[in-house]
């Protein structure tokens, strides 16, 4: 059964409290919450925006597959303008995180590389909680990790979708939910 607002045989405030798929939304949606902190602690400590720390995880990302990143690879991964890029990549520069060198392929362009320095800055403070990560990743069965994987991908593809307001259907405007229903999963 699924819980509506304002439905007053709900124990949840979108799902059937029982349901034990409830449990596992409830665990994503605390992963997500840990995730975002976690990120939030990166940039504090980098002392770094959102989209600073971004660029310079898709460039070591990118470095790592041996890919070479343009400036404007970067700017279409991060969805802002050139004239923004150049000012995150004048930024970053300056902090010692991302340097820019001469295109290998074409001497035209230019390519963007993480220096020495935000490796090592990422490596202190995100190699403890790799490690404990795969700890618990190595920690399920074998037999369910194919389970796993592929719901943390569907899950991944459904906050991808670009729903619109039209897929939802009319608007209403919904009584609030009943005292102590508790909080939405997503």
């Amino acid at each position: 059964m699924v819980d509506l607002p304002g439905d007053e045989r709900a124990r949840g405030y979108w799902f059937e409290e029982s349901d034990g798929a409830v449990r596992i939304l409830r665990a994503l949606r605390r992963f997500r919450v840990a995730d975002r902190d976690m990120r939030r602690r990166m940039r504090e400590g980098m002392d770094m925006n959102a989209t600073d720390v971004d660029a310079l995880r898709f460039v070591i990302a990118r470095q790592g597959a041996g890919e070479a990143v343009t400036p404007r690879a970067l700017a279409t991964h991060l969805g802002i303008s050139t004239a923004s890029t150049t000012k995150l990549l004048d930024r970053l520069g300056r902090s010692g995180h991302l340097r820019r060198e001469p295109h290998p392929r074409d001497r035209r362009s230019v390519v963007v590389v993480a220096t020495d320095h935000a490796h090592t800055e990422v490596r202190a403070r995100l190699s403890l909680m790799h490690r404990r990560m795969m700890e618990v990743a190595q920690a399920v069965p074998e037999a369910s990790r194919p389970d796993v994987a592929r719901f943390l991908e569907e899950m991944a593809e459904c906050l991808s979708a670009e729903d619109t307001l039209e897929d939802a259907g009319p608007l209403t405007a919904a009584p609030p939910p009943p005292e102590g229903s508790g909080e939405p999963i997503g």
